[in-house]
């Protein structure tokens, strides 16, 4: 049984039993459920090669899928987070050719320009590998740039928050706040916690000697705590400092947050006043902002662009699949042709029973194909894993919904 969240391509001989199957079948689909969708999916006859360059093909297109579709589901989420996981601008951006993925599908066609039919089948499979594995590096590489600017710009910006004990006080304080141009004299700041200011201004001046009396303001507050100026001498700052440390708030064992036990209620903060280093962190700020913006904006326009591209050679090396599959299954001529169903999921059991009875007449088919398989014991041994894959009596093939 499908997926329920895929697009399934389904792939039938082209002889007199399918004839006019769309026109057939499609009726049949919508009766059954108003959500579900068919369109016709043209298949084109390639080069069908040897037996054995087929079954290769067959064994190396499952795990080429797989790298296709994570390729596709990565960029996806690329847009995804650069656009805040935002569905409706997301929809404005997972287009193929300026076409939503359901549009493209219905409306199909080979891309001769690039992948000419007259190519073999294998040269076409690498060239489409080749193109992916080009997307995958480009988006790789271009996503580490950004996420190192961006990491940068985050951590600028996270100085820049927090209490007044941790965050950068370069927008907190000026000028006028410090003793300027002074032998002697030096002023530092102090996060209290507000519970405390009173005994800090009841304690700074005798902390230790030589602190200016009176000397002690508020440059700002927050909800945690106040920062607090005060003047003190060159030459006792390290000794200030210390009676600052070892002025603790010491927790009761029974208190309901003693493992807070020896905290600071004093806390100096490590900060000189430079107008250049204002200027410099200011500049670094701003340019870091811009460059994340820039690169912001390029990043999103290379994943609108491998999107498409990325989901156009998805749905290429499906149809090559499900013409290989058909050859080792059908047989010649190699003619086959194609319906795409998107199933109401709700319904999507009933739909896929529906399809196994309009192409139950392939079943003596599929079934010759099996017993013909297996009627050289070598064959079976060199080809075991290709023998155990999941069988239908119809070749189908899945587009997972994966932009959803």
């Amino acid at each position: 049984m499908p997926s329920d969240q895929s697009t399934w391509l389904i792939a039938v001989p082209q002889d007199g039993d399918s004839e006019g199957l769309f026109q057939e079948l499609s009726p049949k689909l919508s009766q059954q459920s108003k959500s579900n969708e068919a369109a016709p999916f043209m298949i084109p006859t390639f080069k069908t090669g040897t037996l054995d360059g087929l079954i290769s093909l067959s064994e190396d297109l499952p795990k080429l899928e797989t790298f296709f579709t994570t390729t596709v589901a990565k960029t996806v989420d690329t847009l995804r987070n650069l656009l805040n996981n935002d569905p409706s601008k997301l929809t404005q951006h997972i287009l193929v050719n300026e076409q939503t993925v359901d549009e493209y599908i219905k409306g199909w066609k080979w891309n001769e320009g690039r992948y000419g039919v007259q190519r073999g089948l294998r040269d076409i499979v690498d060239a489409l590998n080749k193109e992916m594995t080009s997307i995958d590096n480009a988006m790789k590489a271009k996503l580490t740039n950004y996420n190192l600017v961006k990491g940068s710009l985050v951590q600028m910006q996270r100085k820049k928050t927090g209490n007044l004990s941790l965050r950068s006080l370069v927008d907190v304080v000026s000028k006028e706040d410090f003793i300027q141009d002074s032998e002697y004299l030096e002023t530092l700041l102090v996060a209290v916690p507000k519970a405390n200011a009173k005994e800090w201004n009841s304690k700074y001046e005798r902390l230790s000697s030589m602190v200016v009396p009176r000397s002690s303001a508020t440059v700002a507050s927050d909800e945690e705590y106040t920062l607090f100026s005060v003047v003190v001498f060159r030459r006792v700052h390290d000794e200030f400092v210390q009676k600052c440390r070892e002025n603790k708030l010491f927790l009761a064992q029974n208190h309901p947050c003693y493992l807070l036990t020896d905290c600071h209620r004093f806390i100096v903060r490590d900060f000189v006043f430079s107008e250049e280093e204002f200027a410099k962190q200011h500049q670094e700020l701003e340019t870091a902002d811009s460059t994340e913006k820039e690169l912001w904006t390029e990043l999103l326009r290379l994943s609108r662009t491998n999107f498409s591209e990325s989901m156009q050679i998805l749905v290429h090396v499906k149809v090559v699949r499900l013409f290989v599959e058909s050859v080792l299954r059908y047989g010649l001529p190699a003619n086959y042709t194609g319906i795409a169903v998107k199933p109401d999921p709700k319904s999507a059991k009933k739909t896929f029973g529906l399809l196994q009875t309009q192409f139950s007449y392939l079943k003596p088919r599929s079934n010759r194909a099996k017993s013909g398989r297996g009627e050289s014991d070598e064959f079976v041994g060199e080809y075991q894993t290709l023998m155990e894959q999941e069988f239908f009596d119809f070749v189908m093939f899945e587009v997972p919904w994966i932009i959803y």
